[in-house]
Parts: C-alpha cells; structure tokens; sequence
C-alpha cells in the first residue's frame, strides 16, 4: 500500500506545526523549506487541513498557521482517511467497475479488506502527539535546512 503525497504533506505539516508553542505560528513558506516541497502544493495540502478543522490559519502580515487542537487530539488514522478519500486498493474494490471474470469466487478482496482494516487499526492507536515525541531530534534535523 502506498499513502499519496498529498496525505505524506499533510502528516509532515501537522508534524511542524505540533512543534511549534501554542502560540507561536508556522509559514507555508517555512514548511516548504525544510521539507522542499512547492508552497503552491503545501498551499491546497494547508487548506485541506484548514477546512478539516486540523489547522487553524490566522490571516494578516504576521499571519499563519497552527494545530487547531491539541496533538494529543489529533488521531493519525483520521487524518490518514481523510486525507486519502477513497481505499480502492483493487478495482473490485470500486462499485460498478467489477470486471474480473473471477469476481464472485474470489476471497482477494475481502482479503485485502481485512488488511487494509488492521492498517488503521494500528493508525488509529498514535496521536499526533506520539509522532513528536522525540521533539529534540525532529528539531534538530529541521533546523539543519
């Protein structure tokens, strides 16, 4: 299974802004430096997290971004659903465009199914706060871009 880059973006711009203090704001101009990637694509990543009530954005000259909740409120699992949409991981998976001669025999679907459930299962278990546990290090290594 491979996760998009759009929810790979999402997960790391969570992870910047979760360093930062409560009050204290984050740029997409920033994030775009230390992670190198396009501001244009960290941009609809941002408003993605905007209007999931994930980030919260503060507009105006000093303006940016921030957790709108606290990282221990913000599960991985969801925001690994929400920001993939759609797990059709076999075209069986997609209603109506079945067309594998073996379909109505075959257990690969629900087999797939199962694994995709324990692959959130576990995502559901981690917050965002237990991905910036080791807080010192992420800033180090950020700081070195």
């Amino acid at each position: 299974m491979q996760l998009k880059k759009y929810t790979d973006y999402a997960l790391r711009v969570l992870i910047f802004t979760g360093l930062k203090s409560e009050h204290e704001l984050a740029n997409i101009k920033e994030i775009g430096a230390v992670f190198d990637i396009s501001p244009h694509h960290l941009g609809k990543v941002v408003h993605e997290l905007t209007k999931l009530d994930l980030l919260e954005s503060v507009r105006g000259r000093n303006g940016g971004i921030r957790l709108a909740h606290p990282p221990e409120e913000i599960n991985v699992g969801m925001v690994v659903r929400q920001m993939e949409g759609d797990f059709h991981l076999l075209e069986c998976f997609e209603s109506g465009t079945d067309h594998c001669v073996i379909s109505p025999a075959c257990t690969l679907k629900y087999t797939v199914n199962k694994a995709l459930h324990a692959f959130f299962k576990v995502l559901e278990q981690y917050t965002l706060k237990d991905l910036i546990e080791n807080e010192a290090e992420l800033r180090q290594l950020m700081d070195k871009k």
